[in-house]
């Protein structure tokens, strides 16, 4: 594969087009695959892996089963995967937070930046803020003043430690400087159902997760973590609109393997989801989710993970986030 086609990045549904992938260097797959997601269904990695898992099967002819594997703040899934036989037939999809586990946990029980293997970006997008559509506030502003006036009466909700949507709100809660609490979930779905009802009041987390019940009225959408609007909610205005330019982490999705996944079925692999991100069908359905599709593998990919990680770290710092 050429340096060429290890990095490609679709803007929207207007795709840069891609180069000629390189002919299969591996017989793969020839049985069925197994997906894990390591968090609850409905939430933004499963949207992704279904999407991918689905144009994987249709293309080769196998079995692509997605399996969530929930708990331990992604770890559970993690160790799943890493611990498989190297072979393709075991992969991970999983958001930004898989990489920082050691961070958040004294004791993960592996560590995802040497115990997998990143095969391939899929895609980046912004953490949507919304809450309670039932409380009285309608912007940040309003939300800061409150929370700052009565810090007691406000939770906020955290998908998972480490997460896009945590980094959003430990910026977020730095700025407005008020001693909220902050409530840990098991992935998106159980933090959105309480969120919906009323138990906590505000949340941050991929815009794919949260678009869908701020457009059905049953959240209230505050901003977007994003330099600029989203053409998937043109209405919603960016964190910098709002006056929190500093709040703006990105979610971004990863196709991982087992580490000692032989290179000739890593590329194999690169060259079909290299293939499906280059459809206009995805593209266009991520797209409307608020996705910015993508292609990045090899040395750019790592390199990725390196500098995400290290910008987690010194946020979690700053909090004085001490893994549990």
């Amino acid at each position: 594969m050429t340096e060429t086609t290890r990095r490609t990045i679709l803007t929207g549904t207007l795709a840069v087009p891609f180069a000629a992938p390189a002919l299969a260097q591996a017989a793969w797959p020839t049985r069925p695959v197994r997906v894990v997601v390591p968090f609850a269904a409905g939430g933004s990695v499963d949207v992704m892996a279904r999407v991918i898992a689905q144009r994987m099967q249709e293309r080769t002819g196998q079995a692509f089963t997605v399996e969530n594997r929930t708990g331990a703040n992604g770890t559970i899934g993690g160790i799943a995967v890493s611990s498989a036989t190297p072979d393709g037939y075991t992969l991970l999809i999983s958001a930004s937070v898989q990489t920082i586990a050691r961070l958040v946990m004294r004791n993960p029980g592996y560590d995802p930046l040497t115990d997998l293997k990143p095969i391939a970006r899929t895609g980046e997008g912004p953490c949507l803020i919304a809450m309670n559509p039932n409380r009285p506030q309608t912007t940040m502003a309003e939300v800061k003043a409150a929370a700052v006036a009565n810090p007691r009466d406000w939770a906020f909700g955290v998908s998972a430690l480490g997460s896009a949507g945590h980094l959003t709100t430990i910026e977020f809660v730095r700025q407005i400087g008020a001693d909220v609490t902050l409530v840990p979930y098991r992935g998106t779905t159980p933090a959105l159902a309480d969120l919906m009802g009323g138990s906590i009041g505000i949340q941050a987390d991929p815009m794919l997760a949260k678009l869908p019940p701020v457009r059905a009225g049953n959240l209230r959408g505050l901003a977007l973590t994003a330099p600029r609007r989203n053409a998937a909610a043109p209405d919603l205005m960016t964190t910098a609109e709002a006056g929190f330019p500093s709040v703006d982490a990105q979610s971004w999705w990863v196709i991982w393997a087992p580490a000692r996944l032989p290179e000739t079925i890593a590329a194999r692999i690169a060259e079909e989801t290299q293939a499906i991100m280059g459809e206009q069908a995805v593209q266009a359905r991520l797209a409307g989710l608020g996705i910015v599709p993508l292609f990045e593998t090899g040395p750019a990919l790592d390199t990725y993970i390196q500098r995400d990680f290290e910008k987690a770290e010194m946020l979690l710092r700053i909090a004085r986030v001490q893994p549990e």
